[in-house]
């Protein structure tokens, strides 16, 4: 049985891993590629003996210029054609801007901006040639929030993807492309134990936290749905509904205030 197949990047954990395994349950094969080929591998086995699907695992570093480039010819070389994409491969960078070499922030944006946005230029006209295609760019609340101090280029970075899905979704919806801007809030994954910033949000309350299998089905949902924007659960609605809604000096005020005890300036 030809069965479609869904490209997910950053897919060795968290809510990469999340969205492998929803695709999979749905009876899409898979290409997961990270960084890690032994995390890819292990999820690559588990979700080829649960769901009988197909599993490729594609290992390469998306911080590097040309890895998007070598992904898609890996891509043509296999004879794999991408019915839905994943953008979900991302990370933070604690502390000041100015702490921080302008290489590490160059990296940050080749992996949150520059690599997505190449990615989807490269798979989405087959997409549109074929009359299918769901395009899932991982975003964040931030995006929706004013940004305080700190993972300077985070909110940046996530802000550009939700408007470049917005505008892409307009685009190709005609011709049958689905793409979405999913924005989670504080997610239950390695994410923060990545940027070493565990202990300063290990206080929040609980009801703050989703974990990743439930954001994940919420994105493919919304995708599915054909909705452009999708943020994740009650309380991170709640709080885009309120930064769009209330006073922006009291929202940026309300950030500046409580942004210190969550991030490492």
């Amino acid at each position: 049985m030809n069965r479609r197949t869904a490209l997910i990047t950053g897919a060795s954990s968290g809510i990469g891993e999340a969205f492998a395994d929803v695709f999979a349950a749905a009876g899409f094969d898979l290409v997961i590629t990270a960084r890690r080929e032994d995390r890819l591998r292990a999820v690559a086995d588990r979700l080829s003996q649960r769901d009988q699907v197909r599993v490729h695992v594609i290992a390469g570093d998306l911080s590097l210029p040309d890895a998007p480039g070598r992904l898609c010819e890996e891509l043509q070389a296999r004879g794999l054609t991408i019915d839905a994409l994943v953008n979900n491969a991302g990370y933070g960078i604690p502390g000041a801007f100015v702490a921080s070499e302008w290489p590490r922030h160059a990296a940050l944006i080749q992996v949150m901006v520059t690599a997505p946005a190449e990615l989807t230029r490269r798979l989405v006209p087959g997409m549109v040639e074929r009359g299918y295609g769901r395009i899932i760019n991982v975003a964040s609340l931030a995006a929706l929030v004013p940004a305080p101090a700190g993972h300077t280029l985070y909110a940046a970075c996530k802000a550009f993807v939700v408007k470049f899905s917005e505008s892409l979704a307009n685009e190709v919806r005609p011709a049958g492309v689905h793409v979405t801007a999913l924005c989670p809030g504080f997610t239950l994954s390695e994410f923060h134990d990545v940027t070493g910033t565990r202990a300063a949000v290990r206080h929040l309350p609980g009801w703050m936290w989703m974990d990743a299998p439930t954001v994940a089905r919420q994105g493919f949902d919304a995708v599915m749905a054909g909705s452009p924007v999708h943020v994740t659960g009650r309380v991170n609605r709640t709080i885009a509904f309120l930064a769009r809604h209330l006073p922006r000096r009291l929202v940026v005020a309300l950030g500046r205030g409580t942004a210190w005890r969550h991030r490492k300036i």
